[in-house]
């Protein structure tokens, strides 16, 4: 054994020595929050006893590097946060989605290539942050747009070309991040999204925006829309420059519908945009 190898093995055990501590703290505490951030876990076997810990509300277990959750985690009733950012999950168990008061899911910073069939079937959902991973749109189970109770959904710096049009179904949907990704298209529907006040589009292939984008209220104080590093048609580019405003009010007109239909009906000029390099991203790296 080398004397780096030798060196290594002190720390490994400190961390799995502080997770245990943590989990005993927890314990005696009562205390229903478990902060596990960048503990050097690999699995979850290394948490015995977690999922009789059932008074847990919040778990965090960023910056580790956990390859696979545990379906027993779905013990956990009362966990209304979970955070598993920046790990090395491949794959999500479908127990997830029966948690019954889970609100807010971070899976982002992994290396995601698919969801479980069932996937959208959370009751409660708020948050779900799936961003920087290697999802698209032919891996999304059929029932993922029907968590009507979400707010925020991530799907940033993935490989998608385009939204299903079943996305106007978040009807209470605030917030919708697509930045960085393959984005060809948006859906007509987006313009169902009546609450939404901010939407990230930034990063893509997009040329050009459905006319209902202008139905949102996207303007206000407290409204954000970022769309820039598109290869936009020159009017859109033109209006950009001016300012979003006058992008929404370009989508009103009669003129831009004309450019719109003909462009998705076949009339784009040339070959589609071409995709971004992605092949150097954590999430394609296998560890």
């Amino acid at each position: 054994m080398s004397q780096s190898t030798v060196s290594c093995l002190p720390v490994n055990t400190a961390k799995m020595s502080k997770a245990k501590k943590v989990l005993d703290e927890a314990r005696e505490t009562q205390n229903r929050e478990l902060d596990l951030v960048d503990k050097g876990l690999v699995s979850f076997e290394e948490l015995p006893g977690l999922f009789n810990m059932s008074n847990i509300t919040r778990l965090t277990l960023s910056h580790n590097k956990i390859s696979l959750i545990n379906p027993a985690i779905a013990n956990l009733l009362n966990l209304e946060i979970l955070n598993l950012s920046n790990n090395q999950l491949t794959e999500l168990p479908v127990s997830l989605s029966s948690m019954p008061k889970l609100r807010i899911l971070n899976v982002s910073i992994n290396k995601l290539g698919n969801l479980p069939r069932g996937f959208g079937a959370f009751p409660v959902l708020e948050v779900l942050d799936l961003s920087y991973n290697n999802l698209n749109e032919q891996v999304l189970p059929g029932n993922f747009f029907g968590m009507e109770t979400l707010r925020a959904l991530y799907l940033g710096d993935n490989d998608f070309e385009y939204i299903p049009k079943e996305l106007g179904q978040l009807k209470n949907l605030q917030i919708l991040g697509l930045r960085d990704n393959d984005l060809l298209e948006l859906p007509r529907e987006v313009g169902e999204l009546q609450r939404l006040r901010e939407l990230h589009i930034q990063n893509n292939r997009l040329q050009v925006l459905p006319p209902e984008v202008a139905q949102l209220d996207l303007l206000s104080n407290k409204s954000v829309m970022k769309m820039e590093e598109n290869p936009w048609v020159n009017p859109i580019a033109e209006q950009y420059l001016l300012g979003i405003s006058h992008v929404i009010e370009y989508l009103k007109t009669e003129t831009y519908k004309i450019i719109y239909n003909r462009h998705i009906q076949g009339g784009r000029s040339g070959p589609p945009p071409p995709k971004a390099d992605k092949s150097k991203k954590a999430s394609r790296i296998r560890a």
